[in-house]
């Protein structure tokens, strides 16, 4: 018969860091940050479409050279990403929108 396992030291410290990533995990203000995040980032994509289109149009037109020939294009489209998809205007885009963060939290919560 199998003897019941002794817990090994630090056994019961690697569960709790376990529910505490769990918890972060699966918070109901985390879900809400993840959706204003997926918000914040289709207007960036919206902010960015000329650059986009420009892009698409020249890699329609290049074929397999697109990367050679579309590089100022793809150039364009990352600067307009890193303007307006920055961790730093998430940021603030929370900060502006902190009632609606709020809002969802606790929408979240009583579903």
């Amino acid at each position: 018969m199998s003897q019941p396992e002794e817990e090994k030291p630090g056994q019961s410290n690697r569960a709790q860091v376990k529910d505490d990533g769990r918890d972060a995990r699966l918070s109901f203000r985390k879900f809400a940050e993840h959706k204003m995040k997926r918000e914040f980032k289709e207007e960036a994509i919206k902010k960015c479409e000329q650059p986009l289109k420009n892009f698409g149009q020249c890699a329609q037109e290049s074929g397999l050279l697109v990367v050679f020939k579309c590089r100022e294009f793809n150039r364009k489209i990352n600067e307009c990403m890193t303007e307006h998809n920055s961790p730093e205007k998430f940021e603030e885009f929370l900060k502006a929108n902190q009632d609606e963060l709020d809002k969802r939290t606790l929408k979240s919560k009583s579903a």
